[in-house]
């Protein structure tokens, strides 16, 4: 049996994401879910439905990084009710040559076993430089 605690839930789902298990990390989100990423990127917005977050936002950085060079590390979890605040750090090669290691929160809301929204935070000027190259980030996303 799956727990449904949420501290469990988004340790569950991190792991998933470090290990590349996409069963696990699709079955981690509620089909309403929303992930809201800040800023100006062209990832920067709400994106909405566990099938955008799995395919677009998250599947979106696959073509972005070299392959077999993310590392994910679980650093800390507070939870309080529903609510978990995640602490990572990712690193990985791009495709562009550089190095993207960047330390990210993420506040969790864990509604019936399922991941129901994400807030996260993170140095968007080094995901800027590091995956964006070519993106002006004095403009905001999706105005050409």
């Amino acid at each position: 049996m799956t727990s449904t605690d949420p501290r469990t839930v988004v340790i569950r789902y991190v792991e998933a994401v470090r290990d590349g298990d996409a069963d696990v990390i699709h079955d981690s989100f509620a089909e309403d879910a929303t992930w809201h990423y800040p800023g100006t990127l062209p990832i920067s917005k709400v994106w909405h439905g566990r099938d955008a977050i799995i395919n677009d936002f998250l599947g979106g950085m696959g073509p972005i990084i070299v392959p077999g060079t993310m590392e994910i590390e679980l650093v800390s979890t507070i939870a309080e009710g529903d609510r978990v605040v995640a602490e990572w750090t990712s690193q990985a090669k791009t495709v562009y040559g550089g190095t993207y290691d960047n330390r990210c929160i993420g506040i969790y809301t864990v509604r019936d076993g399922k991941i129901a929204s994400v807030i996260e935070y993170a140095d968007t000027q080094h995901v800027a430089a590091a995956l964006f190259p070519d993106f002006d980030t004095r403009r905001p996303a999706g105005t050409e």
